[in-house]
């Protein structure tokens, strides 16, 4: 069963609200319970299901305040969309090895999404982090 163009893109910007907003209630209408998220090899390992999702969007806005996802560019193809978006926050906790630098962040994120039955059961995502590490050092 495959859902319509603009039923996956609103399905994908609804996922980018969820990390903008914190709001894990809406996870189920959006991630398939078999869920697997292939983060960037230097972020740690991948997140599987409900809870690895819900535990990736604490961690993520606990260490990052104020988390912020604006989409720039979305390309949908039947059951795959990409997104690039631009990633904000102030960099409150340790990351990447980095101890908090209490800087706003910026840095840009392509993610691809794998949709079955109108959730996203697959999830590649990639980020600069060469960028977001000169960003929070003096490099």
């Amino acid at each position: 069963m495959m859902n319509n163009k603009n039923d996956n893109i609103k399905l994908i910007e609804k996922l980018h609200h969820i990390w903008n907003t914190g709001n894990l209630e809406l996870i189920p209408e959006v991630y398939s319970e078999n869920i697997i998220v292939h983060w960037p090899k230097g972020w740690g390992e991948k997140s599987v299901g409900h809870k690895g999702v819900i535990n990736s969007i604490k961690e993520t806005r606990n260490i990052f305040l104020e988390w912020n996802e604006e989409i720039l560019d979305t390309i949908c193809d039947g059951e795959k969309v990409v997104t690039r978006y631009k990633s904000t926050g102030i960099h409150s906790k340790k990351c990447l090895g980095a101890e908090a630098s209490n800087k706003q962040i910026e840095f840009e994120e392509i993610s691809i999404y794998h949709i079955e039955y109108g959730k996203v059961i697959e999830q590649w995502c990639l980020g600069d982090d060469l960028f977001f590490l000169h960003q929070i050092k003096e490099i």
